[in-house]
């Protein structure tokens, strides 16, 4: 294979993506060993989610700057290493404190890695049918490697140890930076966008604000002060990044990218589908190993219907947004979510492995779904030039998403310590809302195919095209 050859290039891309989406799900099912081993609580569980997802999320855009104005191969080389180094550090933690920084590192590198590879395929293969192909093939792996995360990461920590679901990211990652370096051609953007240092600090102050305002507020009291000052930056920094943002020549999101029905909603399902995502297998770790008294393996194994349903509806769902059904695929996402949602509303500590197996398959028939159309109708139909911008959106969304998911399935149950049947009781208001979740995921999808829809997407495209020197507005 020569340097460059489109193939071998996704190939590449998507193994680093398989690194990442992998390491968001193999880590929960180490979640109660993580526990007994650092005597962490509740609240410590959930931080070393989200101390890695508010980084990646908060950085994502940033990195896509840095990829335009240094080079895409050397950035995600960048990320590669960073996030290798991470995962170490990550196994050698002896305090949750220290595990939780050890994760902002290894998030950091995380955060150069999926729109810095999406920008690398979307100027790799320029036809649009061969780029929706390669989507296509983007998505599925997303499905496919969070699929495979709780059953290894359940065999691993119960053979192994929770430290190996780290050490598991060395070689992978290592793999992966052998192989930039030998086939990924370097390449920059034609015009460097400057850094949006304001947007940028405004992001992470505000998601950060309101992770811990979710995390922190079970314990400290909704009516503290800390909690009402936390819940009040965040939406100061909120307000203040729009304003900013339509202001600023080069900004950090360009919010003309929102006028876009497509695009908008395809953000909004992200947001959806991993609050859903997180959120559900952040409690089901729990309650399987916990409630029911499972081993870690057995746990990673009660998983697998969702696993199986990930990985067959992953490319069948990049071939329907490749054909141009996007809107089917969008519906089934959501429909199947909220069905898995609306079984386990019922759930009790002896409910049948069958009613679990199921619900688990219909839930990974959704999760399986969603992944394809959400990267396509962020990318499609925007200029060359913009795709890696939109594709740090898409994921930023989904990351943003993952935060708010465990930090409300947290704050939901009360952010205690409850086992066995009352912890069965406290978490049923969270299947409620992944059923909500689900229902707007399937009405946003038909929303945003309709003939409306698709002329604000050209709309948005033509303007995205234009020279554009003033403030975005």
């Amino acid at each position: 294979m020569r340097r460059g050859h489109p193939h071998l290039v996704l190939a590449i891309c998507c193994l680093s993506l398989f690194l990442v989406m992998m390491d968001v799900t193999i880590v929960n099912v180490a979640l109660p060993a993580i526990r007994r081993d650092l005597h962490t609580s509740m609240a410590g569980l959930q931080w070393s989610i989200d101390g890695y997802t508010i980084v990646v999320a908060s950085f994502l855009l940033l990195a896509g700057s840095m990829a335009d104005r240094f080079g895409r191969r050397r950035t995600f080389q960048a990320g590669l290493l960073l996030f290798s180094l991470g995962s170490l550090c990550c196994s050698m933690a002896q305090t949750t404190l220290a595990l939780v920084l050890c994760r902002v590192l290894q998030a950091v590198g995380g955060s150069m890695l999926n729109p810095v590879a999406m920008s690398i395929i979307a100027n790799t293969f320029i036809e649009p049918r061969a780029r929706a192909r390669a989507i296509g093939v983007w998505g599925a792996v997303v499905g496919v490697s969070m699929a495979i995360g709780p059953v290894l990461g359940g065999v691993l920590t119960e053979s192994v140890g929770w430290r190996s679901v780290f050490w598991v990211n060395v070689p992978i990652g290592l793999v992966a930076l052998a192989l930039t370096a030998r086939f990924v051609p370097e390449s920059r953007a034609e015009r460097v966008r400057r850094v949006d240092v304001l947007g940028q600090a405004l992001v992470v102050v505000a998601l950060a604000a309101l992770t811990s305002a979710l995390i922190d507020g079970p314990h400290a009291g909704w009516g503290s002060g800390f909690i009402v000052g936390a819940f009040a930056t965040s939406a100061l920094a909120v307000a203040t990044l729009l304003w900013h943002e339509r202001r600023c020549p080069e900004p950090l999101i360009d919010l003309r990218f929102f006028r876009s029905i497509p695009f908008a909603a395809a953000s909004l399902v992200a947001v959806l589908a991993f609050t859903a995502f997180n959120g559900s297998l952040f409690l089901h770790s729990l309650y399987l190993q916990e409630s029911r008294g499972l081993q870690a393996t057995a746990a990673g194994l009660c998983l697998l219907p969702t696993a199986v349903a990930m990985a067959i509806c992953s490319p069948i769902s990049g071939r329907l947004v490749g054909a141009g059904h996007a809107r089917w695929a969008m519906v089934v996402a959501g429909a199947g979510i909220a069905a898995s949602a609306l079984f386990l509303t019922g759930l009790r500590v002896d409910t049948s492995l069958g009613h679990l197996l199921v619900a688990y398959a219909v839930f990974g028939v959704g999760m399986g779904t969603v992944n394809a159309p959400i990267t396509n109708a962020a990318v499609s139909g925007m200029p060359r030039a913009r795709a890696g911008v939109a594709a740090a959106v898409a994921s930023t969304s989904r990351q943003v998403g993952a935060t708010l998911g465990v930090a409300l399935a947290g704050s939901i149950t009360g952010g205690g310590d409850a086992v066995g049947a009352l912890f069965v009781q406290v978490i049923r208001p969270v299947w409620w809302l992944v059923a909500a979740c689900g229902a707007s995921i399937a009405v946003l999808g038909i929303a945003s195919t309709s003939g409306r829809a698709r002329a604000s997407a050209l709309a948005v495209a033509h303007l995205l095209d234009a020279p554009h020197e003033g403030p975005a507005r």
